[in-house]
């Protein structure tokens, strides 16, 4: 990896360093900044305590709310369910290598 292209983004209080374009580097911030909401509202409604439920319960949120602003906007399904595929695998990457 080359660190010139190295974001570092913190989740839930962890440090992720990401590989990302420079071009990329506003996008991927504000995403980050959006789930870490996402999460601080799900975690303040107290219904979930683990951290990795209110993970997944915060990408299923974001991700069902992605969906239903494609397909209202004439989206092709099957690239987003690819797009979502791509996504997992690179989460899976940085993931396992952190």
């Amino acid at each position: 990896m080359n660190d010139e292209n190295i974001l570092k983004v913190t989740i839930m209080g962890r440090e992720f360093s990401i590989n990302c374009p420079e071009h990329e580097r506003d996008e991927l911030l504000l995403a980050a900044d959006f789930l870490e909401n996402k999460i601080q509202e799900i975690k303040l409604e107290g219904k979930i305590i683990d951290s990795d439920r209110i993970i997944i319960a915060a990408a299923l949120g974001i991700t069902h709310e992605l969906l239903i602003f494609r397909q209202s906007n004439g989206f092709d399904i099957e690239e987003i369910r690819r797009r979502i595929a791509d996504i997992r695998n690179k989460i899976n990457n940085e993931l396992t290598s952190s």
